[in-house]
């Protein structure tokens, strides 16, 4: 027997077929979802382990945030007690006022106000073994504690700018106030504290000057070159460092990189002169 079928019952036939053959994809069809299956705590250990993304660097080109050189410049002096205390005012000048505190090692803090400021900028501060030994000769050569002299000449130079200077020790301190004078030894007492303090806001300036103004950077660099030859700063060897890292700041201009590198290399062949010398008296 012959069975007729119309297009009717053939889309039926082929509906139910699919239906029967593929069940759950037609659901899943019909859902539009698939579920997917949780991986093993096997497959997840066996996942590879992407490399770690390196952090974010801020630092200058050059500068090395683990790098010692700056420690030099600004060492920290949460320890320190100051027992040395010098204070420098002239409301006239530039630089208006200067405070420099530290203690025996040289570790302490300076503050300097600026012409028109009106707060007083701190810094750490360390004076250099060469600096403190020659603050310490001044001291003994005067017998500092153990006397009672006046350092203050016969007439008033206020207007070159005033200084007090203060010194604890052995349960033992004394104050003085002079602007001018003839003691040889207080001279060279009042002259260390001028140039350390020309030294660290030369620092100061520099710094400002490589975050805000890297024009002004040459200028400051032939002024720290005209201090140096005046024997107007406290210890070059000291800024060695500091001008090293300076030459290799591209954050400022290359007239200012090689001038800080000529400094650099000045003062390490005096250093080398100087070594030098000391090992030609020795041997003798």
């Amino acid at each position: 027997m012959r069975i007729q079928l119309n297009s009717v019952g053939i889309a039926a036939v082929v509906f139910f077929a699919a239906c029967a053959v593929f069940p759950l994809y037609g659901q899943k069809a019909r859902s539009g979802k698939v579920k997917k299956s949780r991986p093993t705590a096997a497959q997840e250990s066996a996942k590879p382990t992407p490399p770690p993304v390196p952090g974010k660097r801020n630092e200058r080109p050059g500068s090395d945030a683990s790098d010692t050189n700056s420690k030099v410049v600004t060492p920290s002096s949460k320890n320190a007690v100051p027992t040395f205390r010098y204070e420098f005012s002239r409301p006239d000048f530039v630089v208006t006022k200067i405070t420099i505190e530290h203690d025996e090692r040289g570790l302490g803090t300076i503050g300097f106000m600026k012409k028109g400021d009106d707060e007083l900028i701190t810094d750490p501060l360390t004076v250099s073994p060469m600096a403190l030994a020659r603050i310490n000769e001044a001291l003994d050569t005067l017998d500092f504690l153990g006397s009672n002299e006046d350092y203050q000449y016969e007439k008033d130079y206020s207007h070159l700018g005033n200084i007090k200077f203060a010194l604890s020790r052995n349960g033992k301190s004394r104050e003085v106030a002079y602007n001018y004078t003839t003691n040889k030894a207080a001279k060279a007492l009042m002259d260390e504290y001028r140039k350390i303090g020309n030294q660290y806001i030369w620092i100061f300036d520099i710094k400002l000057s490589r975050e805000n103004q890297p024009l002004e950077s040459p200028r400051l660099m032939d002024s720290l070159d005209s201090m140096i030859r005046r024997d107007e700063i406290s210890d070059p060897y000291q800024l060695e460092p500091f001008l090293r890292e300076l030459a290799n700041d591209e954050s400022i201009p290359l007239i200012a990189r090689n001038h800080a590198d000529r400094l650099a290399k000045q003062i390490e062949k005096e250093k080398a002169r100087e070594e030098k010398k000391k090992n030609s008296g020795k041997s003798e």
